[in-house]
């Protein structure tokens, strides 16, 4: 008669190496994800800009801060014009007296995002 019994080991040793596989997938589904996000919040960023010359939209970048096997940490930012970014943002008051409205651009593109960001994960989490 054979045995065709499995060990509580080899169980547990299938069990976790299948659970690693599905965690190395959506680590990878995240990251694609997040770097998606990061190119749609800096186009946006660029398309909703004041502009003048141009210069300051087309001053915007994705820079990837740190990545690990599991996780990816990208920045949004303006290169060389990170001050104009706030005053252009919240507004500013006037050499002569007054001030000048703000007009966000930002703070819109990051909402649009996050809501971009968690239904990308929830999609391919979903999909397996």
């Amino acid at each position: 008669m054979a045995n065709n019994s499995i060990r509580p080991e080899q169980l547990a040793s299938a069990v976790m190496e299948g659970l690693k596989e599905y965690a190395d997938l959506a680590a990878d589904d995240m990251k694609k994800a997040v770097r998606k996000a990061g190119t749609s919040v800096r186009k946006e960023i660029q398309q909703n800009a004041p502009s003048d010359t141009g210069a300051y939209a087309k001053s915007w970048a994705v820079k990837k801060e740190k990545e690990t096997s599991d996780s990816i940490q990208l920045i949004v930012h303006s290169k060389n014009r990170y001050q104009l970014a706030h005053l252009l943002e919240h507004g500013h008051a006037k050499r002569g007296g007054g001030r000048v409205a703000g007009k966000a651009h930002i703070a819109p593109a990051e909402e649009n995002a996050v809501r971009q960001l968690e239904e990308e994960i929830e999609r391919s989490l979903q999909n397996g």
